[in-house]
């Protein structure tokens, strides 16, 4: 499997300790399969490893878009992944998910609620590789500077996102009162 990570650096030998506990799918080396995303996500001087990924013989535990993957998000988002596996693999939760984990805890917003607005926006794949059993099976190919970042398609994402957002962020609000 091909996977890439954006980052500031040439990462030929990744450490699954340096990253957030509290990421969506707990502390891991994160990546993508999907190259548009890694490109479009990109920050100015951002650098885009390559890596060969080899499943073979390791855990891994696949999320579909659904309430199990949000359980698993909303508990790592309080740095308490209780998963065992080598790999997670699932769809990104969408840029609110502060915010809207936040309003769960004020007691505002309903699971099911949040979960709807976490639907939200475009369907990205990420890889978390979490132990060092499966780092020894990434394999770096290469690392590409970004040279040139697609400000217009970013900012028109954004708008339509926010919209939607809006829009069932007022469903909800109106099916309280």
């Amino acid at each position: 499997m091909k996977l890439y990570h954006t980052g500031k650096t040439e990462i030929r030998e990744p450490d699954i300790r340096r990253g957030r506990k509290n990421a969506d799918f707990g502390q891991g080396f994160y990546l993508t399969p999907d190259l548009e995303f890694t490109y479009r996500w990109a920050g100015p001087d951002a650098v885009v490893n390559e890596y060969e990924f080899d499943e073979t013989g390791l855990l891994i535990h696949r999320f579909e878009r659904d309430e199990d993957w949000f359980r698993y998000i909303f508990y790592n988002r309080r740095a308490r992944d209780e998963l065992t596996a080598d790999v997670v693999i699932g769809s990104i939760a969408n840029d609110t998910i502060f915010d809207t984990l936040g309003i769960i805890s004020s007691g505002y917003l309903k699971p099911e609620d949040a979960m709807k607005l976490l639907m939200i926006g475009p369907k990205y794949t990420q890889v978390a590789i979490k132990t060092e059993k499966a780092v020894k099976q990434l394999r770096w190919i290469r690392a590409e500077a970004v040279t040139k970042l697609d400000a217009k398609l970013r900012k028109a994402e954004q708008e339509a996102f926010d919209l939607a957002f809006a829009e069932v962020l007022q469903e909800i609000v109106a099916a309280k009162e």
